[in-house]
Formats: structure tokens, C-alpha cells, sequence
């Protein structure tokens, strides 16, 4: 589907037979790695597109506790019509630092559970009951401590958006997420040698865009996980090799990070 300057799917202008054609509709936001995050209004109309053409609408939302502002982030599941071709996905990993242990479950139109569970039966097994015991009691904890978290990624997105801003790099502050995603400058389009290039001279990691798909080209993603006083080092060592060509740089700093910036 085009994306609009908002990373957000252009959904008037995806062709029509594209739509006639299309059995399923994949979108998450807040996202994984723009860092987008799409309003009520876009998702009510992604549920009326969907419901109209006969489409289901799979939501990936591990992210949705990782939002800034005091309003949570919508769900299309939980707007007007979207019982009906809505199927939403959550995850463990993000709000409750469970990466790792595979936890997460599915919610929404009754038959498209229905074929996932019959899908997935013959493929694995659940999870043993003390991983889903830990779930449960995650679920249990009260809000205030997922948005005690989520005030974590808030610090270090301001904090590497500000000292990229301060070595004149272009950067939009995020709204959630844990992810900034960053233009590299004219010049510089080969996001994957400029990845390795930065890796190998100051152990500073970021994930070339490609690696998300060929809309990515020519971004990367920094990972906010790392405290603030080590991104805003990292953002130093980013901005010096945006502004050489990294067959030609040669970055060399008297103190390297002690573990890296941003593993992606």
C-alpha cells in the first residue's frame, strides 16, 4: 500500500483491483520501526475498506502500552465493525520485557481465532503453565506500572532526538515506541553499508531499513535501548558518519562506547 509522510498507509489510493484481489490486510501501529502511530479516524477507515471488500484486518499490537501521551493508543478491534473482520495480535515481549518466551495471544472475529488455532495446533505446543501463569500476573499489575515504562522510552527518544538535532541531523520525535527512524542524508543511500560502515568504525549498531522492506531504503532505525547518556555519545558518532561517506570515513574514537548504542 503507498505510505503518506505520516508512514501511514494511503488507503484511498490502494487500486481497486488490488482490493478486489485481497484476502487479508496487514497494519501496526504504534510501529515497528517508524515509531508511527495512526489516529481512531484512520483506523475506523481501514475497518469500513476491510468490511466493504470483505478483508480481514490483521492488527499487529505489541506496542500499544509504548505511547507517550496520556491517550492510549486505539484498537481497531474495539471500533464500530471491527468484531466483524478484525483480528488483533499482542505480544508480552514489549510492555512487560518478556522477550524471548513467546508469550502473546489473539482477539477478535471468532472464525479467523478459530483458523488460527487450527493452524497453529499441528505446528507447536503452548507454552508451559508457568510461562502463562507470568502472563497472567502481568496482566494483573496495575496500569501505572506499564506507563512508568513507557515514560522510560520517552526520556531516551527526546534525549537522542535532541543531541541529533544539536549535530544538525533532521529527526522527528516519536510519539511512542521504542524506535527512531532516521533519513540519511543526500549522498549517503546504501542504509546497509552505511549500517556496517558505522558498526566496524564505533560500535555503534542501527538497522538498515532495507531490512524492513524496500520502502526502507535509505533510513535506519536506531533502538532506544540504552540509557539516555549513551545515546546522546552514540548520536555524536551517527552524525559524523552521515556527514562522510563511509567507504571513505574513518571514525575513531578516543572512547568507544562500552556497549554500543543501539542494537537493532
Amino acid at each position: 500500500m503507498p505510505l503518506g509522510p505520516d508512514f501511514l498507509p494511503l488507503l484511498e489510493q490502494v487500486p481497486a483491483a488490488d482490493l478486489a484481489r485481497a484476502r487479508v490486510m496487514l497494519l501496526n501501529y504504534p510501529n515497528n520501526p517508524t515509531s508511527a502511530v495512526a489516529s481512531r479516524e484512520f483506523f475506523q477507515a481501514a475497518v469500513d475498506l476491510c468490511k466493504q471488500h470483505e478483508i480481514l484486518l490483521i492488527h499487529d499490537n505489541p506496542y500499544i502500552d509504548l505511547v507517550f501521551g496520556t491517550e492510549p493508543s486505539p484498537s481497531p478491534l474495539c471500533l464500530p465493525g471491527g468484531r466483524d473482520c478484525v483480528l488483533e495480535l499482542f505480544s508480552f515481549a514489549k510492555s512487560y520485557h518478556l522477550g524471548g518466551f513467546r508469550l502473546g495471544f489473539a482477539l477478535g472475529n471468532c472464525e479467523a481465532v478459530a483458523s488460527l488455532e487450527a493452524l497453529k495446533a499441528p505446528i507447536d505446543f503452548n507454552q508451559y503453565k508457568g510461562i502463562m501463569r507470568m502472563g497472567v500476573a502481568c496482566l494483573k499489575l496495575p496500569q501505572e506500572v506499564v506507563r512508568r515504562d513507557a515514560l522510560v522510552w520517552q526520556r531516551r527518544a527526546e534525549a537522542m532526538a535532541g543531541a541529533l538535532k544539536l549535530e544538525g541531523v533532521e529527526v522527528q520525535l516519536p510519539t511512542a515506541g521504542m524506535y527512531l527512524w532516521l533519513r540519511l542524508p543526500p549522498g549517503v543511500e546504501d542504509d546497509v553499508a552505511f549500517c556496517q560502515h558505522l558498526v566496524a568504525t564505533t560500535g555503534v549498531a542501527l538497522a538498515p531499513g532495507q531490512g524492513f522492506g524496500p520502502g526502507g531504503r535509505g533510513y535506519v532505525r536506531v533502538a532506544l535501548v540504552q540509557p539516555e547518556g549513551v545515546l546522546e555519545a552514540a548520536a555524536v558518532r551517527i552524525a559524523e558518519a552521515m556527514r562522510r561517506k563511509p567507504a571513505a570515513a574513518s571514525i575513531r574514537p578516543d572512547d568507544p562506547l562500552e556497549a554500543g548504542s543501539a542494537a537493532a
